[in-house]
């Protein structure tokens, strides 16, 4: 609930402190944000850039296939590196909340702040666990989170923006970032002409997150689902594939795939700790 995590928010005009009311947070400058009946609070100052969003048909899609347990290997792994005795998790990029509902589960101290620049997924998060509060916010824009806030960042399949990530996290914070490897679907992406995954995906990130965090751990999971194809075409609605694949040549690959066939999933987990500067 915001309630739990409304004063470790910050004001995305001012950067003042916000303040929980009957149906809207606000600052003491007098800037009020609404929170809609799905309980999450759209903190967006401007508009969101075009197509970054996830749809509702993404966020349904994403919500049924995840809830169907198909990445419950990931799931697992992560609320298990994760889980400890926290305050506060940031996920970024949060979704539907399905990992940040993990970590919740295993750490019962601690609340849970969901980021999504989606008011779709928000709506989703705001009802996946009691100690959630979700919050509408672009991030790659100054996130409306007090610094040092966090204990730990969670960041699964999602954009990462080092200089904020390492404001908002309290010193010695840890950031768990999630990518898939090349390896990641396997043939199902030639099959269906998913997206490619850079092979230099990992040596990037270190890169990009280097100035501000030093990499302590990384770790691959390898392992294989069986999936039917009305799973693989629920996969690709919950990603970025769905604008680039059209819905008559889908369902035309799909036909063509065994059902049901075994999918290699390949992830990458990387345990960054924060840098003091």
């Amino acid at each position: 609930m915001l309630a739990d995590v409304v004063e470790h928010l910050a004001c995305p005009v001012c950067g003042d402190s916000l303040a929980l009311q009957t149906s809207a947070l606000r600052c003491p400058a007098g800037h009020a944000f609404d929170i809609a009946r799905q309980g999450y609070a759209n903190l967006l100052s401007g508009h969101a850039r075009p197509g970054t969003a996830d749809t509702p048909e993404m966020v349904r899609a994403r919500e049924s296939f995840l809830g169907a347990g198909h990445f419950a290997p990931l799931t697992e792994l992560l609320s298990d590196r994760v889980a400890g005795p926290l305050e506060v998790v940031l996920d970024a990029g949060a979704g539907t909340g399905h990992y940040l509902r993990s970590v919740l589960d295993r750490s019962p101290g601690a609340v849970g702040l969901a980021l999504d620049i989606s008011k779709h997924a928000a709506r989703r998060a705001a009802r996946a666990h009691p100690r959630i509060g979700a919050i509408v916010a672009d991030l790659w824009r100054p996130l409306p989170v007090r610094s040092a806030a966090a204990d730990a960042i969670l960041n699964v399949f999602a954009p990462r923006n080092a200089a904020e990530f390492q404001r908002v996290l309290k010193p010695g914070g840890t950031l768990y970032a999630v990518t898939p490897s090349e390896r990641h679907l396997g043939t199902l992406v030639s099959s269906l002409g998913l997206l490619t995954v850079d092979e230099q995906k990992t040596e990037r990130m270190d890169t990009a997150l280097a100035d501000r965090f030093t990499l302590e751990t990384r770790e691959g999971l390898e392992t294989e689902v069986m999936m039917t194809r009305d799973d693989a075409a629920t996969l690709v609605g919950m990603g970025p594939s769905a604008h680039h694949v059209p819905a008559e040549e889908l369902d035309k690959r799909l036909a063509e795939l065994p059902d049901p066939l075994p999918v290699p999933l390949s992830f990458v987990l990387s345990v960054y700790r924060r840098l003091e500067q």
